[in-house]
């Protein structure tokens, strides 16, 4: 039996670079999910590490993230969720560790990817008319994509930059083999 009582229970991560749509398939999966009668939670773990300052030497406040997760998690898991599908990063072999332990339950993890020319559009469309934060975040996209392909941390790859956003989930159900 799992951690919260519930051994059935798994968790997906959607991982990718900024502005590939991890967020939007996340929400996506949770959709499908629930039209097939599969109790789920889905959690978006940007939201979930948002706070300021973060400690010195932890930049995105993963350790918060982590704490966190802990607590929405175990909730979801005891009101008897059997998949958690989260949004967010993980850039490191030890952090995947370390959230599979914060989620108790199995972790895939699904790296999304997208073409470069389709990340910018994206990202100018979600931060039109603030230029300091498009900057940061086309800088961002690259150099996370490229931190991405070099830690290998992902159990599968869908490409987003084409198709509904319906298909992709449904694309990220099957390869997780969750229906």
């Amino acid at each position: 039996m799992g951690v919260h009582g519930n051994g059935d229970a798994s968790g997906l991560l959607i991982n990718g670079t900024v502005g590939v749509g991890k967020t939007t398939a996340a929400e996506a999966v949770g959709d499908l999910l629930a039209e097939a009668g599969v109790s789920y939670a889905v959690l978006d773990l940007d939201s979930l590490r948002q706070s300021w300052p973060a400690p010195p030497g932890d930049r995105f406040n993963f350790g918060m993230l982590l704490r966190n997760v802990r607590s929405v998690a175990a909730n979801y898991l005891d009101a008897g969720a059997t998949r958690l599908v989260l949004a967010g990063v993980i850039e490191q072999p030890d952090e995947r560790r370390r959230l599979a332990e914060a989620v108790g339950a199995g972790l895939t993890v699904c790296r999304l990817r997208a073409d470069h020319a389709v990340l910018r559009e994206r990202l100018t469309r979600r931060h039109d008319g603030e230029p300091e934060v498009l900057r940061w975040h086309l800088d961002r996209c690259g150099e996370l994509d490229a931190v991405l392909d070099r830690s290998a941390v992902d159990d599968f790859t869908v490409d987003t930059t084409m198709g509904s956003v319906t298909d992709i989930a449904a694309s990220v159900i099957k390869r997780a083999g969750w229906l």
